[in-house]
Formats: C-alpha cells, structure tokens, sequence
C-alpha cells in the first residue's frame, strides 16, 4: 500500500511538473498555406513532451482554370520547441515531416498520389490570457513520388498561418 502510495505521488508531481512547463497540451484550428498540395487545412498539435510536439494537417488545394483539379493531403511534422527571450508564450522550431496527397482531375497527366518530406522552422505564440495559439511556419517539401507527368518538378515552396484553439 505504501509502494502504491509513493507512485501516486510520485506521477502526480510528474504530470503537475509536465504541465506547469507547457504552454498548453493540446490545439485545433486551421492553416492557410501556400503550397501545391494544400491552401487549407484542418490543424491539430499536441505536445508529447515539453519541448516536443507533432502538428497533423488534413489539406485541400481547388485549382481552377483550363485542368480543374483538386489535391487533397495529409501532413505530420515533428517540431521541437525553443523558448524565445523572456516572452511568456513565445517560442521557435525546428523539424521535418512528410506529406501524402492525391491529385484528382480529368486530366489524365495531372492527377495521382504525391508523396513528400519537408525539413520545418517557424514561430509559436500561445496568448496569455485566451485559449488560442497562433503560427507561422516554413515547409519546403521535396517530392519523392509525383503523381504527375505533366511538367511539374519536384520542390515545392510553402509556407503557412496557422490559428488554434488550445485545449
């Protein structure tokens, strides 16, 4: 009984430590991007430790004009934070991650699965008296598969802004 006790406190004082240094555990919210695969996107980040966390983005870039098509992605990204001065909430990053998406057209040249990674570097803001949390974010992604044999290459510039609410 005296074991179980100490682990209870001892896990306790654990997960009060792991929280009092975080910002906060968990966001939802959305990224504007700026890249092929994605011009929004449904975002969600959670910290798996205090200077760790993984931002999942669910994406979808509509291209008008003569070959309308419609890529639809999916993104993870590891990023490890670091605190910014003194600035309660202020943090940078740095990390990579990889990027799934399928280009659906008409057009028989333009449309298939991409496969991508990205090295990633940004800002994090958490505000201090309100639930949100706001981003901005580099992802320069090489393409290991393209799905399309039209012309395109393979590196694509993106960039992004991202607004969450933190729970």
């Amino acid at each position: 009984m005296k074991i179980k006790l100490t682990l209870l406190t001892f896990f306790a004082a654990f997960a009060l430590t792991a929280s009092a240094q975080s910002d906060y555990q968990n966001s939802i919210g959305v990224r504007l991007g700026s890249g092929y695969y994605d011009v929004f996107a449904a975002a969600f980040k959670t910290f798996i430790s205090q200077p760790a966390a993984l931002e999942f983005d669910l994406g979808i870039r509509p291209y008008s004009g003569w070959a309308k098509r419609t890529n639809l992605s999916l993104s993870g990204a590891y990023q490890h934070h670091f605190p910014i001065g003194d600035i309660e909430g202020f943090k940078w990053f740095v990390g990579g991650g990889l990027v799934l998406s399928n280009t659906f057209s008409d057009v028989e040249g333009i449309k298939g699965f991409n496969a991508g990674i990205f090295p990633t570097g940004g800002v994090d803001y958490k505000l201090k008296n309100a639930p949100f949390a706001f981003s901005a974010d580099i992802r320069p992604t090489i393409h290991l598969v393209n799905g399309s044999d039209y012309g395109y290459n393979n590196f694509y510039a993106n960039g992004g802004l991202t607004a969450r609410y933190v729970f």
